[in-house]
């Protein structure tokens, strides 16, 4: 009985969605709107289009419901500050990587503008 027990110690301490973390559809889309957001907070030009980021988050979560996780489930990853940084590093990278640095307002409008221009997904996130 002892042993049984050490074996599933370690699954017991494993945060209930930490599969969550591993569905890429549910972390790219969560990344998608942290750019989106980032963008629409720094360029003044550029809003952020709230309904529809409300509606994607909301598709978000049915996908993750439709994956298989349970609402606490999907919760508890919503509200976890480790998983929230962890995404909004990966986030923050690629803004960087598309030319966005921290700070640099210019660039985070023509950032945006590419991706209003590009109707990607990030764009439909914006507005002018």
């Amino acid at each position: 009985m002892p042993v049984r027990l050490a074996l599933a110690l370690p699954l017991l301490a494993t945060p209930a969605f930490a599969g969550l973390e591993q569905e890429p559809r549910i972390t790219e889309g969560l990344i998608t709107v942290g750019i989106a957001y980032e963008i629409s907070e720094v360029c003044p030009s550029i809003d952020g289009r709230k309904i529809r980021g409300l509606r994607y988050l909301l598709a978000l979560k049915a996908a993750a419901r439709e994956l298989g996780y349970s609402a606490a489930e999907i919760d508890a990853f919503v509200d976890d500050d480790a998983a929230k940084d962890r995404l909004e590093a990966v986030a923050r990278q690629r803004l960087a990587a598309k030319g966005a640095t921290e700070g640099d307002v210019a660039a985070h409008c023509r950032v945006g503008e590419a991706e209003l221009a590009a109707d990607s997904q990030i764009g439909r996130l914006l507005s002018k």
